[in-house]
């Protein structure tokens, strides 16, 4: 037990704890190797503790830093004074982050700044366009190169890597754990149909038959707000009069350049709900009912297609090419004719449909985190 090595892992999302939850559970299975440490910044609250709950994650640490509308200037400052308290307190012998959040970024400079090895997961995703996602690019980009170990989850996220003069001795590709995670609540919820659809019934009036297809909406983006999002509205709303036979189901994000639009373009529109942000267990549910999905979130992208479920991505620039070119998603951007157009192709053309629908998840096989574990072991800290 004395030669341990001790890991603190880091997060503040709900994407990044959807994420990590797989690799926390691994490292909880070999603790004869490992001393792990997790650190919660709650750079969001509710949509965080949802997943720590589901997966039964306890943290050592929980900074707390969530405020209404706070800037990222606000964020970053508060993230590094707080990570930095904790790795001086721990001395770890490694950090491990995940992804592109300003926790991610700022996490990996708290522990360069004191001479820690960082492991980055889900490495080398790109756009080229810094401010797009914004600020996700330059995040990511940064954590690279602070980052001495990375797991990429593609070959092509491993060629970025390479492009920017990563060596590829510090690379290894994984898969992404957002499939570990994703296969997990699915067996979970194997034999809840009933509690799922009387879930969705009572809480919103919301049934699930085979004469009426699906919709999924998600949207967030913050290169979106203004324009694109009443955009993206318009064609929602289109989308919905043009069809009395699709219902639009759209968990609305909290925030109020998303919610304002959101609320005065499409509500009372019979055939689409508009919703609260659902916790990750009735949100995959809900993905599993739908028959396609409009979306500008990366994770989404990765999993639907591990449920057959083609992902239109409603942005001009996606860091997840492998998926457009697998053909399990479509780039369709914020233009309200595009997005109308290319989804009532896939309600309409089942040739279209089924080739989206049937290609092949590019992210992973679910054994990701296992693969990251088997890596780390082996790596020279």
């Amino acid at each position: 037990m004395e030669n341990r090595i001790k890991v603190l892992i880091v997060f503040g999302t709900r994407p990044e704890a959807i994420k990590m939850a797989p690799v926390i559970k691994q490292f909880e299975l070999n603790k004869d190797k490992f001393d792990t440490i997790v650190c919660v910044t709650a750079q969001h609250r509710e949509m965080l503790d949802q997943v720590l709950n589901l997966f039964d994650i306890k943290p050592q640490y929980d900074l707390g830093l969530m405020t209404n509308n706070q800037s990222l200037h606000d964020l970053t400052s508060k993230v590094l004074l707080g990570i930095t308290e904790v790795i001086e307190q721990e001395k770890p012998d490694l950090v491990l982050v995940q992804g592109d959040t300003t926790t991610t970024f700022v996490s990996a400079l708290a522990a360069y700044y004191l001479k820690i090895p960082v492991a980055h997961i889900e490495a080398g995703l790109r756009t080229q366009n810094k401010y797009s996602p914004f600020p996700e690019e330059i995040n990511r980009r940064i954590t690279s190169h602070i980052a001495d170990f990375h797991f990429a989850p593609t070959s092509e996220a491993k060629k970025n890597l390479l492009n920017e003069g990563i060596p590829e001795s510090s690379i290894f590709v994984t898969g992404n754990t957002v499939i570990d995670a994703l296969k997990w609540v699915v067996n979970k919820q194997k034999g809840e149909s009933k509690k799922w659809n009387n879930y969705f019934l009572s809480k919103y009036n919301i049934s699930f038959s085979t004469t009426i297809r699906t919709v999924l909406v998600t949207g967030h983006r913050r290169e979106s707000f203004g324009q694109g999002f009443k955009n993206i509205c318009i064609a929602i709303k289109q989308l919905a009069e043009n069809d009395s036979n699709i219902q639009i189901i759209y968990p609305v994000h909290l925030n109020p350049n998303v919610q304002k639009p959101v609320y005065s373009i499409l509500n009372n529109i019979r055939n689409v709900y508009l919703i609260q942000p659902l916790d990750y267990e009735p949100f995959v549910f809900l993905m599993n009912k739908s028959y396609l999905i409009l979306t500008d979130s990366g994770g989404i992208q990765e999993e639907a297609p591990s449920l057959g479920k083609p992902v239109l991505v409603m942005r001009d620039t996606t860091e997840r090419p492998e998926g457009i070119k697998a053909g399990t998603a479509k780039l369709v951007g914020t233009d309200s004719k595009t997005i109308v157009s290319e989804t009532e192709k896939l309600l309409y053309d089942k040739v279209e449909y089924e080739k989206m629908a049937r290609a092949i998840n590019p992210y992973g096989d679910g054994n990701s985190a296992r693969k990251i574990l088997k890596f780390i072991k082996v790596i020279n800290i």
